[in-house]
């Protein structure tokens, strides 16, 4: 959902009890290419059978956009204006009317899309949950693609994962059993992001009033083309489920998707991308309410 600060950052380390990893795929879907800048996957995507064009697969947006470069290319009817809710805060933007988005062979559709800039978002558009809620997401950093599958075909289990039951807020998958230095917290996967990002109630439980000489300020770009100001360090400790993490950069701000959520008066959490990269694998099943993670 937002772009990456210019920090150096260590690289997370996950650490678990010996497991088998199974180097088979955990989802029997299409295997879409998918490009990697930076920590972002992205993939191809047809607009009114049209393409394919290059989208950001976003889990941490309520709703899919279309960049306003490609509306125009394909003379896309216009809609409704509409308030979009980014990373840093609200804007009014147009919409185009897209009749359907294939996936694969997934296909989503009619959708009001917002239309954003093509620079803001680096894409030619971006997936969001109201896409992917009857879908299963797999997320391969490794082989540097996507699949995509209809949940309610049949899932085939491999070895070797960690899976972790979420709840559904708003489409929204939160894993509920997360920590941040044994302070439970409640974490979304946001594969849109770059950067991990944790909300000021969270900053009060850890801190409390104080700043950590640690404490870096930053500034993050939402893809709504606005600047939202944060501090970022250094955590040592961040449980998901039964798997711990050493040496996590997390930002933390007021930012108002916590809100859009239901998230901004307790401890949350967004998992960016920057950590989702340490694994090999991470699939999202929003139909099963489960998150299924496999080490590198």
């Amino acid at each position: 959902m937002v772009a990456p600060p210019a920090v150096l950052v260590p690289a997370t380390q996950p650490f678990i009890a010996p497991a088998t990893i199974d180097n088979s795929l955990e989802i029997a879907g299409d295997a879409l290419a998918a490009q990697q800048l930076r920590k972002r996957l992205f993939i191809e995507v047809k607009v009114n059978d049209s393409g394919p064009h290059r989208f950001l697969v976003d889990s941490g947006a309520d709703r899919s956009v279309i960049s306003d470069a490609l509306a125009a290319r394909l003379g896309l009817p216009a809609g409704s204006p509409v308030r979009v809710q980014g990373m840093a805060g609200a804007r009014d933007v147009p919409t185009a009317e897209v009749a359907m988005l294939t996936l694969g062979r997934s296909q989503i559709g009619p959708i009001t899309a917002p239309t954003l800039a093509e620079v803001d978002l680096g894409a030619d558009g971006l997936i969001g949950i109201d896409a992917l809620a009857d879908q299963r997401l797999m997320l391969d950093f490794v082989k540097r693609t996507i699949t995509v599958q209809d949940s309610r075909q049949a899932y085939y289990a491999s070895s070797g994962e960690i899976v972790v039951t979420a709840r559904r807020r708003k489409g929204q998958l939160i894993i509920t059993e997360a920590a941040v230095d044994n302070r439970k917290v409640s974490a979304v996967i946001d594969t849109g992001s770059e950067v991990t990002l944790g909300n000021m109630a969270l900053r009060r439980r850890l801190f409390g009033s104080r700043r950590p000489a640690a404490m870096q300020d930053i500034e993050l770009m939402s893809v709504t083309g606005q600047a939202l100001k944060a501090e970022a360090i250094v955590l040592s400790n961040v449980r998901i489920g039964g798997l711990y993490l050493n040496n996590v950069v997390v930002a933390f701000a007021d930012a108002p998707p916590f809100r859009l959520f239901g998230l901004a008066d307790e401890p949350a959490i967004f998992l960016g991308s920057d950590l989702l990269a340490s694994f090999r694998r991470v699939s999202l099943d929003f139909r099963g309410r489960k998150v299924r993670f496999t080490l590198r």
